[in-house]
């Protein structure tokens, strides 16, 4: 607990902003499909839905699409053959299940053709400072996975403090996840700019950070990439791309569109 606390202390002490390279943001609507996991997270999905997710997620070369762990299966079937990937939801979407439940999902995510987990962290313990207990869940469930297999940790950033945001960002690192995402998009505002901005600024360059929750047109994608975001989590990424490809066919010398 102490070295936690040293570190949450530290990182919040020596914050500053993480310099965005503005030559490598995404310069076409291809680039900027390749930032997007297509997201269908309704408990209500049909058959039909995850097919005609997959199917747009092939045909605009999105990242991967994004879903409960019943549909894990059925979308990597959809998806043979293509290089989006499959990401599973762990713990979603309130964060409080016991770990030994989100163990049991990320390996059986995994089992079932998954080459991502977004595990939603327990925020409640988070906030009342259960430093350790918060750590060890996400050291479980990244050991329930292969190492290849990259585990984004959903802070759930609508209901934390700026302060808890940092003790987030910092306990997920010391567990050994490969990104940080915002928001499960369920629960309160989803992803600000200035929370993405804050947490780039938290991990810089060893982890990546990724932005979901209320993200619909491109000019949200866009200032969420601006912000230090690399991967998008969206269930309008095929309106955000459509956009793209209706604004301005050139970017400007920063690499942003005219829409």
């Amino acid at each position: 607990m102490a070295d936690l606390r040293e570190k949450i202390a530290k990182a919040a002490d020596n914050l500053s902003a993480y310099p965005i390279d503005v030559a490598k943001l995404p310069k076409n609507a291809q680039n900027y499909a390749k930032t997007i996991d297509h997201t269908l997270l309704k408990t209500d999905a049909t058959e039909a839905q995850i097919d005609g997710l997959c199917d747009e997620a092939r045909s605009y070369d999105f990242a991967s699409v994004c879903v409960r762990l019943p549909w894990v299966q059925r979308a990597v079937q959809n998806l043979r053959g293509s290089p989006v990937r499959v990401v599973c939801v762990v713990g979603f979407h309130e964060g409080t299940q016991a770990t030994s439940d989100k163990v049991s999902e990320a390996a059986n995510a995994v089992k079932a053709g998954a080459s991502e987990l977004d595990m939603v962290l327990n925020w409640h313990q988070l906030k009342d400072e259960h430093y350790d207990e918060v750590c060890e869940d996400i050291v479980a469930v990244r050991k329930a996975a292969p190492s290849q297999v990259p585990l984004k940790v959903i802070l759930e950033t609508s209901q934390l403090s700026r302060a808890q945001i940092i003790a987030g960002c910092v306990i997920a690192e010391a567990a050994g996840a490969q990104f940080l995402k915002t928001s499960t998009g369920f629960c309160g505002q989803g992803a600000t700019v200035g929370n993405v901005t804050l947490m780039k600024a938290v991990v810089g360059s060893r982890l990546e950070v990724k932005a979901s929750g209320g993200i619909k047109t491109s000019k949200d994608c866009r200032a969420m990439l601006e912000a230090g975001a690399s991967r998008i989590g969206a269930s309008s990424g095929k309106q955000i791309v459509d956009e793209i490809k209706g604004g301005s066919s050139k970017p400007q010398a920063d690499g942003r569109f005219m829409i």
